[in-house]
């Protein structure tokens, strides 16, 4: 079964899929920061990040400046909630730059 997951890359892609594992979004050669789960907050009209990878662990932020995200994607708000148990959502666009291609 699949699940949607994503990973951040160590040249800062956020690549999100409908996968079984976290390995199964890198691409030869990547390498991997963390991942976690995704939603889409269709009413707040936020990209949600939550929740670490069982493999890759938590997303490590602080080993980024930029952050390069689908084109499709320019518009939401892109939030981070560590373990998805009513935390306040870090906004990720005050931590990284945000790129789109």
């Amino acid at each position: 079964m699949a699940y949607p997951k994503f990973i951040i890359t160590g040249d800062g892609h956020l690549r999100l899929g409908m996968v079984r594992l976290h390995r199964d979004l890198l691409l030869p050669g990547d390498t991997c920061l963390g991942g976690g789960f995704y939603r889409f907050d269709y009413v707040g009209c936020r990209l949600i990040l939550e929740r670490a990878s069982y493999d890759y662990g938590p997303p490590r932020w602080g080993r980024l400046e930029r952050l390069v995200v689908e084109e499709l994607y320019r518009g939401l708000g892109i939030v981070y909630v560590p373990d998805g148990r009513g935390e306040d959502p870090l906004d990720l666009a005050s931590l990284l730059k945000i790129e789109y291609e």
